[in-house]
């Protein structure tokens, strides 16, 4: 999974810092560097580029190294703000933004948005990747995103299916008998929907792998106000 966002008694801020560590943070940089984007993440940028996202701002929970960001900036996106849990991140992403020359289009804070939405202002674009199956409380973190989306919103989540089910429960498993303080979460992808539509929106494609799931949603309510 990818970084995330949100405490509970299964997952403490010692086990999100254990698993999305710096040495893990440094190792999805040098992959960036060789490689691009993973192909989740590479489905999420080429679903917005065909949109009109010139002059527009961008908002990502979880983002981690930020190459997302990255790739959307070099495409038209005026500014972004990246939310991480913790600052493990904040090194290797740093770096990135540096080699790019995108330090002063990017934003990065560190804070649990789901309990500090009011701290942050909405964004034409929102996007969640393999960031909602490490929380715990999904109706909250899915409906803050929502709330800060004035134009779209994109999501990626795992599957509903026997192997997904398998996979992450042989994860959680191994995360137990490692005494980690985290879990991993296979929240049902109709109700992640339904939680942003609930927020004034509508769901306009969905792209699937073996594993995970990519929704985009486009607002169709105006945003309320603060």
């Amino acid at each position: 999974m990818d970084h995330n966002l949100g405490m509970s008694d299964c997952c403490s801020p010692k086990g999100y810092r254990s698993i999305f560590s710096e040495k893990r943070a440094q190792a999805e940089a040098r992959r960036y560097r060789r490689r691009g984007l993973d192909r989740t993440s590479r489905r999420i940028a080429e679903l917005l580029k065909q949109q009109d996202i010139v002059g527009r701002t961008l908002l990502e929970v979880g983002g981690g190294i930020g190459a997302i960001q990255i790739e959307l900036l070099r495409a038209g996106i005026t500014r972004a703000v990246n939310i991480e849990l913790t600052p493990t991140y904040e090194e290797a992403a740093q770096g990135l933004l540096r080699e790019a020359r995108l330090e002063d289009r990017v934003e990065r804070r560190v804070m649990d948005f789901a309990d500090a939405t009011s701290e942050v202002a909405a964004a034409d674009i929102v996007i969640m990747n393999r960031v909602i199956c490490c929380y715990p409380d999904m109706p909250k973190l899915a409906g803050a995103a929502a709330g800060h989306t004035r134009e779209v919103l994109v999501v990626s989540f795992p599957k509903e299916r026997w192997w997904t089910r398998a996979l992450i429960s042989l994860a959680d498993l191994a995360l137990r008998v490692a005494r980690q303080q985290f879990q991993v979460f296979l929240h049902p992808p109709d109700k992640i929907v339904a939680t942003a539509e609930g927020h004034g929106l509508k769901t306009v494609s969905t792209q699937t792998s073996f594993f995970w799931e990519v929704a985009s949603l486009r607002r169709t309510t105006a945003v309320p106000a603060k």
